[in-house]
């Protein structure tokens, strides 16, 4: 089953509805023009200015944002890291000198502290 995700403007106007304002009212709070909001609440408007989006959510007690949900470059680092570290460990078991599982830890720890601290180039190249 796929989420669907929902249009930021039909949230605003649920709570626009939900919290008995008129118009004029939120035009008031949020600094936005009464024909302008009328417009982005009637066409569910996707050519909405982010700062107007943002103006009725505060005036209407809401909070959007972008939050940063992971460390992309960490993430990519622990990627790249593995990648190489596992065709280390691919060479070294054909020549029969295996790795435990603790030094390919520490191989990769090493990687990834070497990835971060090295050029942007390194890090996202393919």
């Amino acid at each position: 089953m796929v989420a669907q995700v929902q249009n930021p403007v039909d949230r605003l106007y649920r709570q626009f509805k939900v919290s008995g304002m008129t118009y004029p009212v939120l035009a008031n709070r949020s600094g936005v023009p009464i024909p302008t909001l009328k417009r982005i609440f009637a066409d569910n408007s996707a050519k909405a200015s982010l700062a107007n989006v943002l103006a009725i959510a505060e005036a209407l007690g809401m909070s959007m944002g972008l939050n940063e949900t992971i460390d992309v470059r960490m993430a990519q680092a622990r990627k790249k890291a593995r990648r190489v570290v596992g065709m280390v460990q691919g060479t070294s078991a054909l020549e029969s000198q295996a790795l435990d599982e603790e030094q390919i830890k520490q191989m990769i720890e090493r990687t990834v502290h070497e990835l971060l601290a090295g050029s942007n180039r390194k890090l996202w190249a393919p």
